[in-house]
């Protein structure tokens, strides 16, 4: 299999699994408006606290390099 042919079939998965998730949530949402509202906000809000918890524990080892000493 040559790399052009790996390349397209990796975007053809990725299309296949971006469509599938997509028509899903359509699908829930259509059937269970609530639910899946409820449940999307919290998965939202559960992304955003652990991005907010990265760039905290990213600052503060960036900070603890900063002020240890060079190793020889």
């Amino acid at each position: 299999m040559t790399d052009s042919s790996k390349a397209r079939a990796n975007i053809v998965v990725f299309l296949a699994v971006l469509t599938l998730s997509a028509l899903t949530m359509v699908w829930l949402f259509w059937h269970h408006p609530v639910k899946t509202a409820i449940a999307t906000i919290a998965v939202l809000a559960a992304l955003g606290v652990s991005a907010r918890l990265a760039r905290a524990i990213e600052a503060e080892s960036a900070s603890d390099l900063e002020h240890s000493e060079p190793s020889v």
